[in-house]
């Protein structure tokens, strides 16, 4: 990653009780589309992680320092990923999933 044109990312996320296998489902199955779209919008290295005994989805993303999430929020792709995940997931009311950034504490290459 290079530290001048990349920023690393992350947040939290929360899974309802029980969707933990279709959630895993849905994301082995990503679509096409959707990889494209968020490649295209300078994000790589993307990962979600379960802490199961909670439900917290942690997720880490490195992205380029120009990224727009204002704009891949309101991407067509973006709302209908959003829309079929949203049986999953503690949502906003525009189907958003809330999150919440983590602020970095450490960092070692």
């Amino acid at each position: 990653m290079n530290e001048e044109t990349h920023e690393r990312c992350a947040f939290v996320m929360f899974l309802n009780p029980g969707a933990e296998a279709e959630y895993k489902r849905r994301h082995d199955e990503i679509w096409p589309e959707l990889s494209t779209l968020l490649r295209e919008a300078g994000i790589t290295n993307y990962s979600i992680h379960l802490l199961g005994e909670t439900g917290q989805l942690f997720a880490y993303m490195e992205r380029e320092r120009s990224f727009d999430g204002e704009a891949l929020k309101t991407h067509p792709t973006m709302r209908r990923w959003w829309d079929a995940m949203a049986d999953l997931m503690k949502t906003h009311d525009d189907g958003e999933p809330v999150s919440v950034e983590l602020d970095p504490m450490f960092y070692h290459r």
